[in-house]
């Protein structure tokens, strides 16, 4: 019960560290400029981390690779932590579960993104953070907004791509059933 806890713990305290790195790199990669207040979160909780590996791992082609590198760092240890609890560490083992994890939180950054642009959307269109979800989310949609026509002047993108990115979960959750 003790291990449950803390790789609960582990878990939960990498996923938004991790989130937040997977943030900012999005924000960079799709121009993005965010408000204040979530600017100044997400710098602030991943500056530490970020500024050390610009050393080493510069931005290529206008992108914060950093970020992305920091994500992977964060998970990568996070894996090793829940892999040592459970006795069950190997270089193998380490690399697959780091790899299906940030994409597992890739999707599920993308779904969170997607539900809160659907709240605004039928809520608050105008709120102060809705452009900004717009503008993270609007590379997501845009392809599939060309393909679904709109039904009754209600856009079905937001619910295929939520069931896009379930499927692709799923398929990750069998390969990770596979390894272990």
């Amino acid at each position: 019960m003790l291990n449950s806890i803390l790789i609960l713990i582990i878990d939960t305290a990498a996923s938004v560290l991790g989130g937040v790195l997977l943030l900012r790199f999005w924000m960079q990669m799709i121009r993005v400029r965010p408000p204040n207040a979530v600017a100044q979160f997400a710098y602030q909780l991943s500056d530490w981390l970020v500024k050390p590996l610009r050393r080493i791992v510069p931005g290529v082609g206008g992108y914060d690779w950093a970020s992305l590198a920091g994500a992977f760092v964060v998970v990568l240890l996070a894996v090793a932590l829940e892999l040592l609890l459970i006795n069950a560490l190997s270089a193998q083992a380490l690399m697959m579960q780091s790899l299906l994890r940030i994409l597992e939180w890739i999707l599920y950054g993308f779904m969170g993104l997607i539900l809160i642009e659907a709240v605004f959307s039928w809520v608050n269109p105008d709120a102060p953070l809705a452009p900004f979800v717009r503008a993270l989310s609007d590379p997501l949609l845009r392809p599939l907004r060309r393909i679904i026509p709109l039904v009754g002047n209600i856009d079905l993108s937001p619910l295929v791509a939520l069931v896009l990115l379930q499927i692709a979960l799923r398929v990750i959750g069998a390969l990770i059933a596979q390894l272990f």
